[in-house]
Order: structure tokens, then sequence, then C-alpha cells
């Protein structure tokens, strides 16, 4: 069944916005990867502008990011430091695969270009750092505040780099294991946060 026209429209634009960057991508090349006529203006039928098209796609990952789980809620009854870092490493990781096409927008942009897409960015980022603080701080409450910020934008920053690093590198066809990384990324932050709290 084929998608409605809007939404062949928002899927390709945020597509083509992601790969090719928003300034570099026409309104004829949306309209043709969405299997209309280029040049037709038939993308004015359902948005105003190019730039109401980007933001109706901002807000479409803004409405799902609302709609995920609070962190905390997932880790609910597992009680073990090391458990909760491995159920943590992989939904952060799931939320940033999710937010690939916006990550990759907000990098080939400009800043200040748009503003609802640095808002996005910036809410995207701060809300995940956001989150791994209050992880952090509830194993760790005695940590200063300045510290436990610290260490979660440490957190969130090599997950969003290595991420970064496999898009631009990793062959399309390659395999993809997070395995290593994440036990990895489990076992620093296992004794940071321990050094912070000390061993329950």
């Amino acid at each position: 069944m084929t998608a409605p026209t809007r939404d062949r429209l928002l899927n390709e634009a945020m597509r083509l916005f992601s790969h090719k960057g928003f300034e570099a991508t026409s309104v004829s090349q949306i309209e043709a990867a969405a299997g209309l006529a280029a040049g037709s203006g038939a993308l004015y039928r359902h948005f105003k502008s190019k730039d109401a098209l980007l933001a109706a796609g901002i807000d479409r990952q803004l409405d799902r990011r609302a709609a995920m789980a609070d962190i905390r809620a997932l880790f609910a009854g597992l009680g073990d430091l090391h458990s909760e870092l491995t159920v943590l490493g992989r939904y952060l990781l799931t939320v940033i695969d999710q937010e690939t096409e916006l990550l990759q927008i907000a990098a080939r942009t400009p800043a200040g270009l748009s503003e609802r897409l640095d808002t996005a960015y910036t809410a995207l980022i701060d809300g995940l750092t956001d989150e791994l603080r209050g992880w952090i701080t509830a194993w760790a409450p005695g940590a200063a505040a300045e510290q436990t910020h610290t260490l979660a934008a440490i957190g969130i920053n090599s997950l969003l780099g290595e991420r970064f690093a496999a898009n631009r590198i990793r062959r399309p066809d390659a395999p993809r294991s997070d395995d290593r990384y994440l036990q990895e990324w489990t076992a620093l932050f296992n004794a940071r946060v321990h050094s912070l709290h000390g061993d329950r």
C-alpha cells in the first residue's frame, strides 16, 4: 500500500536533508524522491515551504521522543549497577539510532538557520544528558551536581561519537556489533559511578 503523498514527502525530505543537508536539497529533488513530477509544485499543496516541511519533520521526531518511556522506569527492580548500565547503554544507542536523521540534519545545517532545528537538537542532547545524569544521581546521591553533569555529558558524547564515526566510516553492507563497545562503556561507567558512591 502506497503511503499518502504528505507522508512520502515528509519521509523523503528528512532522508534527503540528512544525506545532503537542508540547504543543498531542492524542492524538485524532494518531489522526485516522493514519486511526484519534479518541479510541478506538488509539494506546496501539502506544505507552505521547504522550511515548513523541515518543521513538520522535526515535530514528528519530537512527538516520537515524547512518547518514549523515562529511562529510569526501565530499570525498576533491577537494583544492580552493572545490569542497569548494560540496559542503559543499549537504550541510549537505540534512541540515538532512532534520531539519526535529526542528528545528521543538524550536523549538515549551519547553526541559526532554523531555530526549530537548533531547539530540537538541543532538546534531544540535553534530554539524554539529563536522563543519564538523573540515573547517576540515583546511584550516587552525594555526588556534586557539576560532577554528575560532566560524567553524563561524557557518557552521551561517547555514544554520539561512536555512532558518528561508524556512520561515516562503515560500509553500508558491513555488519555492526555494539557488544564490545558497550562492554567497555559499561565497565568504565561501572567503575566511575562506584567511585562516586562507594560499593553497595
